[in-house]
């Protein structure tokens, strides 16, 4: 220990490593333990200061502790710390009350979780108890969490660690592309992933479905950005089918690309909508809003233990305020702009960047061997080098994709076009640091 009794990063990471899941992964050679933050900085235990450039997994929307939120978060807590979905408190209930009104689409009731995937786990039932169905179509390189139904859920090998899954989960073609898997370009492609859907439910389901679940930008699989028309196109296959779609923003809402949903401008009002992480700032909660058609098909008993805790509500009804009076969204419309548009320069400037993508504060990098134009061989080793390249200057980025080969740049919707600025220089020094790349998918 240190003189002041703090310890050091290494101290932390040690015990971190001791005593949690071997499989628990973390970042970087040597783990880095936060210390604190505020706004858009994070510090380690040696006093070391990072600009966040992932924000807890696209969690922390309005700044590390933002004292509007902290404020609400903590006057609820002096008040009523706890009681369980039995109990109406006002926090819930404002809650529910403002994503209501918030969502896109006629949706009207809400039920509140504490994850993701508890969210998109109540929602694929809600899909199966309204339609009498069970079948669900997913995306490949999608993700919805860690449960035995998130993993089937979840189109990528790596967060699939059970081998019995559930067989009701059908995978469609992700609207990937840069890696198209019919080797074909957009628009002259005529949105033929989209149209696969259709022979899909046609082959591999009993010909009717329950419901179809889609991220409008599929996050842990890469930044993968749909063209225009592929979710209305999407959606329209599965609704002859008898479908409802379930739109997933668990890491696309609440300003993140640049408009409240990500779904907005596709033109398609979703039947459920689930929501989590940047909903609270970091506070755990979650939720599903729908229909009171699809809502009341539920007949079962329905509690939640800690869904819909009033400390967590009032700070996502908090952070929902924030976002508005600060104008975080259309902030993160315009300085997302000015990110995509620096991002870009780097690809023109650095042979490893393969492709810019994503809308808004959500934003991705994929790297490929720097090699004859045309190979897009993953460039694994290159993404792990330029984390720990950028970690060394200062700035925090995340990595994503079904190869592990896409560094992906979310930072909090406060940021400034002097921030973007700041984290540009250092991605461009850890590009030019990192020199040609060669190392393969392996």
């Amino acid at each position: 220990m240190k003189d002041d009794d703090k310890p050091s990063s290494a101290e932390v990471a040690t015990k971190f490593k001791q005593y949690l899941f071997p499989s628990n992964a973390t970042y970087y050679g040597d783990a880095l333990a936060i210390e604190s933050a505020s706004g858009i900085r994070v510090r380690d235990y040696d006093g070391r200061e990072y600009l966040d450039f992932f924000g807890g997994i696209l969690t922390i929307s309005v700044g590390h502790a933002h004292p509007k939120v902290n404020a609400a978060a903590i006057a609820q807590l002096r008040r009523l710390g706890h009681v369980s979905t039995l109990y109406p408190t006002l926090a819930l209930a404002e809650l529910a009350e403002k994503l209501v009104r918030l969502v896109p689409g006629k949706l009207e009731r809400a039920f509140f979780c504490t994850s993701g995937t508890e969210a998109d786990e109540t929602a694929v039932a809600l899909a199966q108890v309204h339609t009498g169905r069970q079948e669900i179509v997913a995306l490949r390189h999608g993700s919805s969490g860690r449960s035995m139904l998130g993993q089937s859920l979840t189109g990528h090998s790596k967060y699939r660690v059970v081998p019995s899954q559930v067989a009701a989960v059908k995978h469609a073609h992700a609207p990937y592309c840069y890696r198209c898997p019919f080797g074909l370009r957009f628009p002259s492609c005529e949105l033929r992933c989209a149209d696969d859907i259709e022979e899909l439910i046609q082959t591999t389901t009993t010909g009717v479905i329950a419901g179809f679940i889609a991220e409008p930008i599929l996050g842990v699989g890469g930044v993968i950005t749909p063209p225009p028309g592929w979710l209305k196109r999407a959606t329209d296959i599965v609704k002859r089918y008898g479908g409802v779609f379930i739109c997933d923003e668990v890491q696309t809402g609440f300003g993140r690309t640049g408009s409240m949903w990500g779904v907005d401008g596709e033109g398609v009002d979703p039947d459920i909508v689930t929501m989590a992480k940047g909903i609270a700032n970091g506070f755990p909660i979650s939720a599903v809003v729908t229909t009171t058609a699809i809502a009341s098909a539920w007949q079962g008993g329905n509690i939640a233990t800690f869904g819909g805790n009033p400390v967590s509500c009032a700070a996502a009804s908090a952070t929902i305020d924030v976002l508005r009076e600060e104008g975080l969204v259309e902030n993160a419309a315009s300085t997302g702009a000015h990110l995509k548009g620096g991002l870009e320069a780097l690809k023109r400037r650095h042979a490893t960047i393969g492709d810019v993508r994503g809308r808004g504060l959500m934003l991705g990098l994929e790297l490929v061997r720097d090699e004859p134009a045309g190979d897009r061989t993953p460039a694994v080793d290159a993404t792990l080098r330029v984390l720990e390249e950028t970690k060394k200057r200062g700035l925090l980025v995340g990595r994503g994709g079904l190869y592990g080969n896409v560094v992906r740049v979310a930072p909090p919707l406060v940021a400034t076009r002097r921030d973007v600025d700041d984290a540009l220089t250092i991605l461009e020094a850890s590009f030019a640091a990192i020199g040609a790349v060669g190392s393969s998918a392996g």
